[in-house]
């Protein structure tokens, strides 16, 4: 017995079945995330129409430089990330100055906190 196993694609806004040649995924980022969404020709028209002044406005980002457009993150995050550091020092584990912190010692920290 064979199987044969169908792909649809449908457009995300209004649920349109696109046949073959009848739309697109449109690949498309904003503050450092990544999108795709599949659409009807006419709804990618639309998207682009929508983002085109913004688009006309802005500069090229070098792929380099995406994650410097990211937020940053939280002050209170920084400080706990310091609190950490210092309590692991204090407990004699092995914790770098700057960077990330290794799991075991975050699981170590809020096992004790």
């Amino acid at each position: 017995m064979a199987r044969r196993i169908v792909h649809q694609l449908v457009d995300d806004i209004d649920g349109t079945l696109l046949e073959v040649g009848e739309g697109e995924t449109v690949h498309f980022s904003l503050n450092g995330v990544a999108y795709e969404i599949d659409l009807t020709n006419s709804h990618a028209e639309e998207l682009r129409a929508a983002l085109d002044p913004y688009i006309k406005a802005g500069r090229r980002a070098s792929a380099g430089t995406s994650r410097a457009a990211a937020p940053r993150r939280r002050a209170s995050r920084d400080s706990e990330v310091g609190e950490i550091r210092e309590w692991a020092k204090a407990q004699g584990l092995k914790v770098s100055e700057r960077g990330r912190i290794a799991a075991d010692v975050m699981d170590a920290y809020r096992a004790a906190h």
